[in-house]
Parts: structure tokens; sequence; C-alpha cells
């Protein structure tokens, strides 16, 4: 009896407590004052799926890891069609004006942003690409930040302070841990942590399905293949005059522009005669659309060409996303659709180029080595040779997939853990 009437207290309070948790929540909100609010520093351009991915990639993983904090996302650009992606995706987000500065004064909404959030977190990139931001950020406020997922090449003073300073710093491959650690810096954390874009959880399957269904893609029935020029030719793409430096990597570019298309191409032939499948050249620069026809679709034998799709149009990450989703294999210079790719389940291997940045070592971090290929050391033969064995076995292929993309998850729990704990 006298066991029972405990039970019976026990679970009144239990009941109580379960009705009273909102209002202990709010109570808690108003004692600790507003909200904590994350301001992510993220979205550098829009001519790339990759550096669109990367804000998408890392709203993904706070909205899943600290549900709790607000994010007000402060982006380069949204244009072509970016904005209403995110508001479709993530309706909770603020989004900032690309405007951040009227007549050399801060905006009004950046200011409000300055003062109400406890954190900037940099999103992934080629490099600290908001680094004078960033050192605006602790300058004014004294309030942390931190810099995930991001490559290192050089690093001079004022960017060792500013991350002498920094909470963390993830680097998204070790060849830049690497170098960051040997600089003997004061920040407190820094580790390996994957590109953001490995988060993506966007998809367009209507969109995609459309697509596919117009060219005569099936299911697990084609391989993509992403090309690039060895400089993204970005003052073109912007209309802006060339500087220098900007002519001279044209100059490298089309030094070997016919050579790396070569590569690709005979991958593509091997595919369409070993397996009578399709192929798919898509772009993930917007400059590609029609670099891809040039060098890749155009040349190709006739009785190759008709097994042959080429993409005549840039697209967003979750149509791209959808896409690669439902292709066998990706192949790729560009790694941002190879890592949609891996997110997507799918087996993808990058061709690096030297002129590329140190991401390219996250293949081989993330236990991706054997589809990992240097442009300028791998025959065409050995590329192809990887490509027809993950086709043969693909249950296989599925596996090491499947393993890699746990390793990241596994990182990216942890990161954001360690996150949460700053706020």
């Amino acid at each position: 009896m006298k066991n029972r009437r405990l039970f019976l207290k026990q679970a009144s309070y239990m009941t109580v407590l379960g009705i009273l948790a909102p209002v202990f929540q709010a109570i808690a909100t108003i004692n600790g004052g507003k909200k904590q609010k994350i301001l992510l520093r993220s979205g550098w351009q829009t001519i790339n799926i990759g550096d669109i991915a990367h804000s998408f990639g890392i709203i993904a993983l706070i909205e899943k890891y600290i549900p709790e904090v607000e994010i007000v996302l402060w982006p380069n650009l949204l244009d072509r069609g970016v904005d209403a992606l995110i508001k479709k995706y993530f309706p909770k987000v603020t989004v900032l004006s690309s405007k951040t500065s009227i007549d050399g004064k801060r905006s009004l909404e950046l200011q409000k942003a300055f003062d109400e959030c406890n954190f900037i977190l940099h999103s992934s990139g080629p490099y600290v690409t908001a680094k004078k931001n960033l050192q605006e950020w602790w300058d004014e406020t004294k309030k942390p930040f931190g810099i995930y997922g991001v490559s290192l090449n050089e690093v001079d003073g004022e960017l060792q302070e500013l991350i002498n300073h920094a909470s963390f710093f993830y680097c998204r491959d070790t060849e830049s841990l690497k170098y960051l650690k040997n600089l003997k810096l004061r920040c407190p954390v820094q580790k390996f942590g994957p590109d953001s874009t490995f988060a993506i959880s966007i998809h367009n399957a209507d969109k995609a399905g459309a697509y596919l269904k117009s060219v005569g893609l099936k299911e697990k029935e084609f391989i993509c293949v992403i090309p690039r020029l060895r400089y993204t030719p970005n003052w073109k793409i912007k209309g802006n005059i060339p500087t220098e430096l900007d002519i001279w990597k044209d100059k490298v570019s089309e030094l070997y522009r016919k050579e790396d298309a070569e590569k690709l191409r005979e991958v593509i032939i091997k595919w369409v005669e070993k397996t009578g499948l399709k192929v798919l050249v898509c772009p993930e620069v917007i400059y590609q659309v029609e670099f891809s026809k040039e060098t890749l679709v155009d040349p190709l034998p006739e009785d190759i060409k008709k097994n042959v799709v080429w993409r005549d149009s840039f697209w967003l990450p979750d149509e791209a996303s959808s896409v690669y989703a439902q292709s066998r294999i990706v192949i790729g210079v560009e790694p941002h659709s190879l890592i949609m790719s891996i997110a997507n389940g799918v087996p993808a291997i990058h061709i690096k180029q030297p002129s590329d940045t140190r991401k390219g070592q996250m293949w081989r971090d993330i236990g991706l080595g054997e589809w990992y290929f240097l442009m300028d050391e791998t025959p065409a033969s050995q590329i192809t040779a990887v490509v027809l064995n993950i086709h043969n076995d693909y249950p296989e292929a599925i596996k090491k997939v499947e393993k890699s993309r746990d390793y990241v998850r596994k990182l990216q729990k942890e990161q954001m853990r360690e996150i949460k704990k700053l706020l």
C-alpha cells in the first residue's frame, strides 16, 4: 500500500513537471536574457554550387545539433535563386542583406547582428575568406568566434594574430592542419573538420526526376563527369578587367586545357565501351556549362557521343544533389559535387589538379584515398580501372561510402558539441 502511494505521488510529480517544462524553459530564457544567436559568415558566391552548398551544410548541422539557437546568416551574395532556396529549406534562419555597408558605414541590420549575436562562425571556404569581418567582430565586441572547415595555403602575420584569438580552427584537410599546427599559434582547438558541404541535405527530386527523364537518363545507369580549368576565370564570369595574375592564370589554364580534357574523355569513352551505360557531363561552376561541351562532349567520337548527355544550363545544389543521388558514380576535378555525392551515398572519384588548394587531401582523410588521383601523375587507364572496379563490385563500393560518411558524421557531431559549449 505504501509503495502504491509512493508510486502515485512520484507519477503526480512527473506529470506536473511535464506540464511545467515549457514554463521552466521560458523562465530560463527570461532569466538568461535573450535567446542565443550565432552569426554565420558564409555564402561566398553563387557562381559555384559548392560555395552555395557550404551554407546549406553548416545550417543543417547547427539546426540538428544546436536547435535552440537562432541563426543569422551574413552572406556575400544570395542571387541566382539562392535567397529563395534558403527561405524554402531553412525558414527560421534570419538572412542579412548582402549590402552590409552604406556610404562606408555598417548597415543597421548588421550592427544589430553584432550587438545581439553571441558568436560568429566562419563557414567552409578555400581560405579564411572573411578575415576582415572576423577581425572587425573581435576588435569591436571581444565576443568569441570560430572557423569551420577551411583550407590554408599561406597565413600572414595579421591572420596569425587573428587565429590566436579564435576559439577553434577546424581545417577541412590534414595538410592544412599540419601547416597550421606548425605555426604554434595560441588557438586552443586545432583539429580536422570536414567541409560543411558533407552535411548538405536538400533535394529537389521532382525537378531532378523531370530533367533525367527529359534527357533519357535512368537511375544508377549513368555516371556524372565534371571538368575544370586549372584556374577558375572569375574575372570573366564577373565581367571585371583582368589583373596580371588573372592573365597568368588564364595562360596556365590554356596550357593544360587540352591535356586535362583528353584524360577525362578517355575515361568517358572506356566507360561507354565497357558498360554500354550513359554519361552526364555537368557543371559545378557556371563557366563549365559551355566549357564542358567544348572540351569533353564535342570532340567525342559519334558512336560514343550518343551515350553522352550535356547539361546545357547551370543549376542549384538541391537539383544537383538529387541528380548525383541517382547516378552510379560521380567523377570530377571539382570537389564539392563529389562531396555532395558522398553525402548522398554515391561513390565519387576526385582527380586533383596541382593548381588547386590543399583541400583534395580530404579524400584521403575520410578514407577514400583509393578514389583520389593527381591529374598530372595518373594515366587515364588507371582512373578507368578504378571506375570499372566500382561498377563491377558496387555493393562493396557503397559500403566504402557508408563507412566514410559515418566517420564524417561522427566528427560533425563532436564538433557541434564543442561549438555548443561555447554558447
